[in-house]
């Protein structure tokens, strides 16, 4: 934990221990099982993964043009705060309401799905915007890295409740797997609510400089003026274009890890235990990369963590066991964490902290468009080379591509105080 961590600051971090409880037992781990043998049992299996592939995007698209608004929005008034909770209660109520979806009710489990990740993203980036107004540029990515692993622990652990629900539903007094299902959907927004209360009573809103935007008119002016200086700052715009390919590499390789693993008939079970294996791993190992921010620079530990990434994913292509696939995850679970914090917190000592969600509504459309060039890259190779694993190691360009574009980042070497606590 980062040193002399103030209050609003700690509860700023504990929203990542709340929300990723919805990002690790909802999108990584339950809606796709369950919506693939449960609420769309009795579609073909390419049918329903066509529709949830149509969710996916859609949301992911409704979100990406969303996020440069949202982010000057943020900055109208200093309303990050009060647009967190907007989103975040869509989120957390979308979340709830998979609770009452039948049996056989796909269509309305895929529109819930689109809803709950809107809510999700959306509030996403007013939470990362946040950062650069509540720490000093020293303890940007010990605070930055602090959130992350908060996520990993906090979400593990309610993912491995919510596993044990499943595989023991008696010893919850639940009828069967289904239902248990079903409650840890409802025990994913309370706990989504529950751990918000911080955020909300004790971090402070930023006052409004006479600048800032005060609509929605003025916000879209606001967001022209941001987009022009994007484009004129050297510095953030080779960053930008560095974080699109090693994040669209690093999301491929998280939306595709399971599906790879099952198309080379490795049980859902050890899915399951690898998935909980990378969020207990993140956990520390996200706060080593934190200090490593601190110590040596945000590019060194991404370069760090983007070359085991490097190493992974062409070990991948020889993966047999699932052994080989706990392996994997330690390793993921190792470096993920750290290549999200210090993106996070190099991109912040990158802009000016009063432009904050602006600029992060860009690096967040960014991160929402992300996984779009990366598995249609391992389709099309798997494709014409007639091999999966071949596919996966196409990933390695789209890393290596972020690796060469990072190395022209400069990174500041100032300090600078935080403008609000």
């Amino acid at each position: 934990m980062p040193s002399k961590t103030t209050r609003p600051q700690l509860s700023w971090a504990m929203y990542d221990w709340a929300n990723s409880a919805f990002s690790t037992t909802v999108m990584a781990g339950f809606f796709p099982l369950f919506f693939k043998q449960y609420w769309s049992g009795e579609v073909a299996a390419t049918t329903s993964t066509l529709y949830l592939g149509i969710g996916n995007s859609l949301a992911s698209f409704i979100i990406m043009l969303m996020s440069p608004l949202l982010g000057a929005l943020a900055d109208s008034g200093g309303t990050h705060k009060r647009w967190l909770i907007r989103f975040a209660m869509l989120g957390i109520l979308a979340t709830s309401s998979f609770f009452f979806v039948q049996q056989g009710m796909w269509p309305l489990a895929v529109l819930i799905y689109v809803i709950a990740i809107i809510g999700f993203s959306g509030a996403n980036v007013f939470y990362d915007a946040m950062l650069p107004l509540l720490a000093p540029q020293s303890q940007q990515h010990s605070l930055s890295a602090l959130g992350f692993a908060l996520g990993y622990l906090g979400g593990g652990l309610l993912f491995l409740v919510n596993v044990l629900m499943t595989l023991k539903p008696e010893a919850f007094g639940l009828v069967d797997a289904a239902e248990g299902v079903r409650w840890s959907f409802v025990s994913v927004a309370f706990w989504w609510l529950l751990f918000t209360v911080p955020l909300v009573f004790f971090v402070k809103e930023q006052k409004p400089g006479a600048d800032q935007p005060r609509g929605i008119k003025d916000s879209l002016q606001k967001l022209k003026a941001t987009i022009k200086r994007i484009i004129s700052n050297k510095n953030v715009l080779i960053f930008l274009i560095a974080y699109w390919f090693y994040i669209d590499g690093l999301a491929t390789i998280i939306r595709m890890a399971v599906d790879y693993g099952l198309s080379i008939g490795l049980p859902s079970n050890s899915l399951i235990i690898a998935l909980l294996i990378v969020q207990f791993i993140g956990f520390p190992a996200t706060l080593v990369f934190g200090r490593i921010g601190n110590k040596y620079g945000a590019k060194r530990g991404l370069w760090i963590a983007l070359s085991a990434y490097v190493v992974a994913t062409f070990a991948a292509a020889f993966m047999q066991t699932a052994l080989h696939f706990y392996l994997l995850a330690v390793v993921l679970g190792l470096v993920q964490g750290g290549v999200q914090a210090l993106s996070r917190s190099l991109f912040s000592q990158l802009i000016p902290p009063e432009r904050s969600g602006e600029y992060f509504g860009f690096l967040n459309m960014l991160g929402k468009s992300a996984a779009i060039l990366g598995p249609v890259l391992v389709g099309i190779i798997g494709e014409l080379s007639g091999s999966s694993r071949i596919g996966i190691v196409s990933i390695l360009l789209l890393f290596i591509i972020g690796m060469f574009f990072l190395r022209y980042v400069n990174e500041p070497t100032h300090q600078h105080p935080a403008t609000a606590h």
